[in-house]
């Protein structure tokens, strides 16, 4: 009689210890052939399969060119076209999305200031963070006239017809990617910035030019091209905001 010796591991039935599985093999072609004879709605029911298999081409002769191999050529790539172009457009709209409601939860913060000392302070400092932005001010064209000099802090003081220049006469607001900080905009903070929004604020006929600068570190987080109604909208309240504090006239 044959006995195990104490020392030795069980094995499997193909000389493997016990509890050790085998390496999955990859079905050799009359396998996979055999399997879809057996089934013979299973590309039908995963059709994206299709795009992934290169057909047969047709023996035509020499110099006969195989019409049916390139339409099929052609579709398989405007099958993978149209799919980037779908993923491409899911990803915009989850985007915006997330824009738009950073931009509401913003408009909120302007909202709930107690006064315009904190009104300020949130627009230069909360709207940052509840943007995803590196640097945020706010300038003001300095007064020609005998008027006393902003004290308040996160306001910075331009020299006139800054905002025109910065912007452009006539114009609401003009992005900037893949740029170099402007300390005349963004101070201390200039260095952090690869890619800005400038908007005009127009508060009042009664107040000195303003402007709203959002600077990110990203070089494509603002670029021409861009939508710019939300970030029109975020000017329009913060200009209403304005108004309601200083009491001035729209």
């Amino acid at each position: 009689m044959r006995r195990n010796r104490p020392d030795a591991a069980p094995e499997g039935s193909a000389g493997r210890p016990a509890g050790e599985t085998a390496p999955a093999r990859e079905p050799t072609a009359a396998q996979v052939a055999n399997f879809l004879r057996r089934n013979p709605n299973f590309l039908a029911e995963q059709p994206d399969l299709l795009t992934e298999l290169m057909p047969p081409a047709r023996v035509q002769g020499d110099g006969v060119v195989d019409l049916q191999q390139v339409m099929v050529e052609r579709l398989r790539e405007k099958v993978e076209s149209m799919t980037k172009a779908r993923d491409a457009l899911v990803h915009a709209g989850r985007s915006n999305m997330a824009a738009q409601s950073r931009v509401h939860t913003a408009i909120l913060a302007l909202l709930g200031a107690r006064s315009f000392e904190h009104l300020i302070e949130t627009c230069t400092t909360d709207l940052a963070v509840i943007l995803n932005l590196d640097a945020v001010t706010l300038g003001v064209e300095r007064q020609t006239s005998d008027v006393p000099p902003l004290r308040l802090g996160g306001l910075c003081q331009l020299e006139p017809d800054t905002v025109d220049s910065l912007i452009g006469r006539g114009r609401k607001l003009i992005l900037h990617g893949d740029i170099e900080g402007s300390p005349l905009v963004f101070g201390k903070a200039a260095g952090l910035v690869a890619s800005q929004a400038l908007i005009r604020l127009e508060i009042s006929p009664q107040t000195p030019p303003a402007l709203l600068a959002l600077g990110s570190r990203r070089a494509d987080q603002f670029h021409p091209g861009q939508g710019t109604e939300l970030l029109a909208f975020l000017a329009a309240a913060l200009e209403q905001c304005i108004r309601a504090w200083l009491n001035i006239p729209g």
